[in-house]
């Protein structure tokens, strides 16, 4: 459980330097949590974009880029203050783990040994249980101007799962306006592993607007149908003839609402796309483009399968600048491996063992049309 033993507010009089391009106040995130330090730190490019990221969650607060205009704006959904992150329930912009995405009752087997994780989703664990890595205190170092070092020991049993597990994630804003996050992770005893980003992005330079009119691709011949909870069935299901044929550029609310089953079940999109990319961090795996702002997303990624989350369930609340935010104002695109992999043998491996080195490599591009 997170205690916060003092939040460190700076003086009503803040200096230029104190606020960030976004409009973040810097002094607005320090804190002390956990007996630890949370702040805000501030990645810029030769371009002038800008990325701010806190180390409570390891959370991506904030990304200004360029519209079609050339006007800066921020692209991600958040809250402008530490006292919101820690006190309204949610995965806005967070490091996700020991595993993102689902497990099925909470329960696994690995080398004979049956593990029980915390429950938080329809008697499932989700994105690493309650207090998973999105509401922990990372270590922080800025290593320069476009790059932030975020460390972390998950201890053997966090959450019920095996192993102390060192993990270092690095946010590095490149000159060509992308966001490139590594995660790196070794155990000291085999456990599972599966590292994802929750952005919740909106392009359109207003907030309180829906992502329905944004464009979106994913070059995915099949994805991974669920159950009423959300658990993968087991089958891996061609996208032909579907709403969830989203090879071409199609307006996410064009066919979100169609009578399928797996949108009825996921109240629209919240599924796992099988993508075509093999791994291989320099192929296209998904596109998004606001016609309002001109502003498009480009995601890379060298994992098996991508997340797209449509915001069907965003709650009432109030973000940053004072924004509502509300059903379908923004979406996530989650790179990672499939929902349930400790479950379904037929998915790819999620396993990590001594001697083993987790990597795992997610680009966030954004250029302008």
């Amino acid at each position: 459980m997170l205690v916060v033993t003092a939040i460190m507010m700076l003086s009503c009089t803040q200096t230029n330097d104190d606020v960030t391009l976004s409009g973040l106040k810097k002094s607005a995130f320090d804190a002390t949590v956990d007996g630890k330090a949370a702040a805000l730190y501030v990645l810029t490019n030769k371009a002038g974009a800008e990325a701010c990221i806190t180390n409570f969650g390891g959370r991506l607060v904030s990304m200004m880029v360029p519209d079609r205009e050339g006007r800066m704006t921020d692209v991600v959904l958040g809250y402008d203050n530490i006292t919101d992150y820690l006190e309204i329930d949610g995965n806005y912009g967070a490091t996700i783990g020991r595993f993102g995405n689902r497990i099925a009752k909470g329960k696994f087997t690995l080398d004979g040994t049956e593990y029980t994780l915390a429950l938080n989703n329809n008697g499932n664990s989700l994105h690493g249980g309650p207090t998973g890595y999105h509401n922990r205190m990372w270590d922080a170092k800025q290593v320069n101007n476009q790059t932030l070092e975020l460390t972390y020991l998950s201890v053997d049993g966090e959450e019920g799962f095996p192993g102390n597990l060192n993990i270092k994630v690095t946010y590095k804003l490149t000159d060509d306006n992308a966001i490139e996050i590594v995660y790196e992770a070794t155990t000291d005893k085999a456990t599972v592993i599966n590292l994802t980003n929750h952005s919740y992005f909106n392009l359109s330079g207003n907030h309180e607007q829906k992502i329905t009119d944004h464009l979106i691709s994913i070059n995915a011949d099949s994805y991974i149908p669920v159950d009423a909870t959300l658990i993968p069935t087991g089958e891996i299901a061609s996208v032909n003839g579907t709403p969830m044929d989203l090879r071409s550029p199609i307006a996410v609310g064009a066919r979100i609402d169609e009578d399928f089953e797996q949108l009825a079940i996921g109240r629209g999109y919240d599924h796992c796309w099988v993508l075509n990319t093999n791994r291989d961090i320099a192929a296209l795996a998904a596109k998004v483009v606001s016609p309002s702002s001109g502003i498009a997303l480009e995601v890379y990624t060298n994992e098996p399968g991508i997340q797209l989350y449509a915001g069907n369930m965003m709650s009432l609340g109030t973000g940053k600048h004072g924004a509502t935010y509300n059903k379908r104002q923004a979406l996530c695109l989650e790179t990672q491996h499939y929902p349930d992999s400790p479950n379904q043998p037929n998915f790819p491996s999620t396993v990590l063992r001594p001697g083993e080195k987790y990597f795992s490599r997610c680009v966030y591009k954004f250029t302008v049309e």
